[in-house]
């Protein structure tokens, strides 16, 4: 299990970062599988960027659409996941 512990992603040139861009335009470098598991494959990516906000691909198609989000949003996700708060996702 890989960890987001790798430098942020550099600025990319003359590129504006946003919510649903595609994802090959951060790059191949710098994305990680924080939970992966017994999944078949099927597992989420993700990338700290330059300015800090994460960046999070389905990591069964590495070209389509990066969901972005701020350090504060994920938190509150990832805390109340483990308080969870999400259950009902998996029911």
């Amino acid at each position: 299990m890989d960890g987001m512990t790798s430098q942020p992603q550099p600025h990319i040139r003359g590129k504006r970062i946003y919510n649903g861009m595609p994802a090959r335009e951060l790059g191949s470098e710098g994305w990680h599988k924080p939970w992966s598991g017994g999944n078949g494959g099927n597992c989420l990516e993700a990338m700290k960027l330059a300015d800090g906000r994460i960046a999070v691909r389905q990591s069964t198609d590495p070209d389509g659409p990066a969901l972005i989000y701020t350090t504060d949003e994920m938190t509150a996700f990832i805390e109340g996941a483990k308080a969870g708060e999400a259950d009902f996702l998996l029911s």
